[in-house]
């Protein structure tokens, strides 16, 4: 099934994007639409954002991490109970892989899915310079079709409207509409970016006040009327998937029960991580560490993700019953998978930033320590140097990292990945991380399944048959 469809996409970070986005999903869900949000790239907050707005969970479409075919598919698969599909971009429109590629860009999704762009602009203090900065966007890539622009950081209906006038006039391009500047509805931040929904208390209000103005300054009709020109321009609309066996799912038997931390130090989850976890016939059942003192009844799998649990470090430690149940039942040899803040959590203890220490669950020996600046960013290839739960030696598949901490690992765990992060020049950088203990694999990158559906299905396998065992 095709449906209109429209990618947000900026000129840059910082320009206002997600403003826009969230606010024209919060505009068109209160016009009675089924909204199914996408994010471009490997970001997990906006897509909270998103899923709290348009009550659908939002999905990640990331076409570096993903071939164009799994992307292709992932849209595909996900917009079929929807009225429209709106994708927020990432960073500027052709920013893609190492800043010098457009692989993993708004633009490479826009044409993978066949959607047109509505370009989001600063207009502050712009005047006739802001028809040669679109016409730039325009012109360097013609299959990326930019078909209209928002005007962001508008302060008056005359200064848009003269802007409106030189853009329609030199470029025949739609001007939907313009936001004005609007402190009152700005998200807080942390190292890793905004500040997770889930604690934003006046997140609501926020939203209200937001789709009330682009209700009354953004042409939503027009807005529609080109969406609906994805469904004419979409090269996969009439594709079919059914013959590319990567997609054919086929369910493992029943009895899979993994246990998903699942509370504010823990929330950066691809969803359809999780949703290939359950194709593949696993029961996901959600617990938080936080408020927890015990793991779900019945499970022979678990499944940390990455999160802030630097962030919730005291109230982690004062669970000491949840920590000390998590340990044992690695140390039983529950199948384990932990990421990113998972990994810190399962380490001996976190050290904040001002050198406070915080007992955390201690399964793995050595501290995870913040820092003041980035430690790894970016996209990474993982080849799999040890048989693990998730892979087997040998086994390839593409991840991203984002964290200000580093984790010693002591006691010569052996290190099942090793990393790889290639830069223009044809160099790369390699390090080691993955570790193995017991039946636990825990480290810093952020796995996407669908780069190799196959560690989704050994770590159901290897949860099935911990779960005979018992």
């Amino acid at each position: 099934m095709s449906i209109p469809r429209i990618v947000i996409a900026g000129t840059n970070s910082g320009c206002g994007k997600t403003t826009v986005s969230t606010g024209i999903m919060g505009t068109l869900t209160a016009k009675g639409l089924r909204v199914q949000p996408f994010k471009v790239g490997p970001d997990y907050i906006d897509p909270m954002f998103h899923t709290f707005i348009t009550g659908n969970a939002s999905r990640n479409l990331d076409s570096w991490m993903l071939d164009e075919s799994t992307v292709a598919y992932l849209f595909s698969r996900n917009t079929g109970n929807a009225d429209i599909a709106v994708v927020e971009g990432v960073m500027g429109m052709y920013d893609g892989y190492g800043g010098y590629s457009d692989g993993g860009s708004t633009a490479h999704v826009a044409r993978i899915v066949g959607a047109p762009v509505i370009l989001v602009v600063n207009g502050e203090g712009m005047s006739l310079s802001i028809v040669p900065l679109i016409k730039g966007f325009m012109d360097f890539d013609r299959d990326a079709k930019v078909r209209g622009v928002i005007i962001n950081n508008i302060n008056s209906e005359a200064h848009f409207r003269m802007l409106k006038e030189m853009i329609e006039e030199h470029l025949g391009i739609s001007v939907l509409g313009y936001l004005k500047s609007m402190p009152e509805v700005t998200l807080a931040s942390r190292h890793l970016g905004l500040v997770p929904e889930g604690e934003i208390k006046d997140l609501r209000q926020k939203i209200d006040l937001l789709t009330e103005e682009l209700r009354k300054t953004v042409d939503l009709e027009l807005l529609l009327k080109i969406a609906a020109e994805g469904v004419t321009h979409n090269k996969i609309a009439d594709e079919s998937f059914e013959k590319d066996t990567r997609f054919a799912i086929k369910p493992l038997p029943p009895g899979a029960r993994i246990a998903v931390a699942k509370d504010k130090a823990f929330n950066f989850y691809y969803r359809d991580n999780l949703d290939l976890l359950e194709m593949l016939g696993a029961e996901l059942v959600y617990f938080s560490p936080l408020g927890d003192t015990r793991l779900p009844d019945g499970i022979n799998g678990l499944y940390l993700g990455g999160g802030y649990p630097e962030v919730f470090a005291a109230q982690l430690e004062e669970n000491v019953e949840m920590r000390e149940c998590i340990k044992n039942r690695i140390s039983e040899g529950l199948p384990t998978y932990a990421e990113c803040g998972g990994f810190m959590y399962l380490s001996e203890g976190i050290i904040n930033g001002g050198g406070e220490k915080f007992d955390m669950a201690g399964v793995i020996p050595g501290l995870s320590k913040m820092t003041g600046s980035l430690q790894r960013f970016g996209y990474i290839e993982i080849d799999v140097v040890e048989d693990n739960i998730l892979a087997a030696r040998g086994d390839k598949i593409r991840a991203h990292e984002f964290h200000y901490s580093v984790t010693e690992v002591e006691g010569g765990i052996p290190a099942c990945f090793s990393i790889k992060k290639s830069r223009r020049n044809g160099e790369a950088r390699i390090w080691k991380c993955g570790y193995k203990l017991h039946n636990l694999l825990a480290g810093y990158p952020h796995l996407h399944f669908w780069s190799n559906p196959g560690f989704a299905g050994r770590f159901v396998e290897n949860c099935l048959r911990f779960g005979a065992k018992v």
